[in-house]
């Protein structure tokens, strides 16, 4: 019983490998983070945002089945710094931004639970370019992800980061009829670097983990009433490519993971907004994680600020 025990809680290690903000699986983008005005960059100045809320999700295998004994409850608070310059690139104004997120989990993985309270994996752009019309508003973007949160060798209990690089590419629309109305979108595709520390358990021989590459987008459609506004957001998540422990795609493994571990999601829930006449932006959300597999699925709860400097 202590030898299937141990094989068990190795097994949970390597599909939560690369711990991450909210503790969403491998995730260093907080999926859902972008509804209103997601394609709207604002005008030129500098701007903060700051993403508070709380994520509680349980661990599903390759059918969508819950993971016995795995479970993660998280707060997180990110601060994000925007500045749109006046100089165009294409005629789009150029911009950058970079997000602090702070996590505190609690995570359970066939065993014990355990908390910790970190910095998470630090975000940066250095490009933004952002265009408006009338009705339309659209931005391109390139982020890079740091490997800069917490990581413990083979105790994904103590781990917030990812421990790698990532690159993202972005495409943000955002359409504003006359009458109120909104639709927007961001859709991003996540390429991730090595995990060269990965460890099965502590002790364990050190492994190179590559978690897939992944497509994954945010939307909203909502109506505006005024100061007010009401609608329907979430987020979609596809993981395209395989995960690889050195080199090689990671074997399916029945009640745990499907080969290459390819993790799926689709989010929605009900989002509310209020701009006060100075410019201040308030955005509260719940969002309910469904059709999920090879990955933590559960509810986040948001409270979103924007305010220009």
């Amino acid at each position: 019983m202590k030898t299937k025990k141990i094989v068990f809680v190795m097994s949970l290690a390597a599909l939560a490998a690369g711990a991450a903000q909210a503790k969403e699986g491998s995730d260093q983008y907080p999926n859902g983070a972008e509804n209103w005005l997601a394609g709207a960059v604002p005008p030129p100045g500098t701007y903060f945002i700051n993403y508070f809320g709380y994520y509680s999700g349980k661990l599903r295998d390759g059918d969508g089945d819950k993971v016995k004994g795995a479970s993660v409850d998280a707060w997180f608070d990110a601060l994000r710094f925007v500045h749109t310059s006046n100089f165009k690139i294409l005629g789009g104004n150029w911009g950058w931004h970079t997000i602090v997120p702070l996590v505190h989990q609690t995570l359970e993985l066939g065993g014990p639970s355990r908390s910790t309270a970190a910095l998470g994996d630090i975000t940066v752009s250095p490009f933004i370019l952002s265009w408006h019309t009338k009705n339309w508003h659209w931005a391109v973007a390139f982020d890079v992800n740091l490997p800069t949160g917490k990581y413990e060798q083979g105790d994904p209990l103590r781990s917030v980061g990812a421990n790698y690089w990532s690159v993202e590419p972005i495409f943000a629309a955002t359409w504003m009829g006359d009458d109120g109305w909104e639709v927007s979108a961001k859709f991003m595709y996540n390429i991730k670097g090595k995990n060269e520390d990965f460890r099965l358990a502590e002790g364990a021989p050190k492994m190179d983990y590559q978690s897939g590459d992944e497509f994954h987008m945010d939307y909203l459609v909502g109506k505006r009433f005024g100061e007010w506004g009401v609608g329907l957001s979430g987020y979609y998540l596809k993981q395209l490519t395989n995960d690889k422990i050195d080199g090689s795609k990671i074997a399916a493994n029945p009640g745990l993971w499907s080969a290459g571990r390819k993790g799926e999601v689709f989010a929605i829930g009900p989002s509310i907004s209020y701009t006060t006449k100075g410019g201040m932006h308030f955005i509260g959300q719940w969002q309910r994680e469904t059709a999920v597999i090879n990955r933590f699925g559960g509810d986040k709860v948001w409270l979103k600020l924007i305010m220009p400097l």
